[in-house]
């Protein structure tokens, strides 16, 4: 099951930072840079939560091959970030229905993300 969840976030955060970072798929780039722009945000903060994004499912795919359970849990932690920081944006200035992709994402990267807390 895990493994499952682990590859969703992986395949959906590599896809949304490559267009965020790249603007490779036109349509969805200026859906994203529109909600950017709403938000009081440019084109450069966009760019850079693509790289955020773009490290934190590679640091869960490279945990994934490699059986490094920490670097796992580390990228689940950063994908959980940055659906938080995107579920704040998404109540504050639209509605809660464009807020729906991030939460389910919070709620899966939090379960990668928690064999991290059980270590201490």
């Amino acid at each position: 099951m895990m493994l499952i969840v682990k590859s969703l976030l992986v395949v959906f955060f590599l896809l949304a930072s490559s267009i965020k970072m790249l603007g490779w798929v036109k349509a969805v780039f200026d859906i994203q840079l529109s909600f950017f722009k709403k938000y009081g945000l440019n084109r450069t903060i966009m760019f850079a939560i693509g790289v955020i994004e773009a490290t934190g499912a590679s640091m869960i795919l490279v945990g994934m091959i490699s059986s490094l359970s920490l670097l796992t849990s580390l990228g689940g932690c950063l994908l959980a970030i940055v659906s938080v920081g995107a579920i704040f944006f998404h109540f504050r200035f639209d509605t809660w229905k464009d807020a729906i992709p991030s939460i389910v994402t919070l709620l899966l990267s939090t379960l990668v993300a928690l064999p991290l807390f059980r270590l201490y």
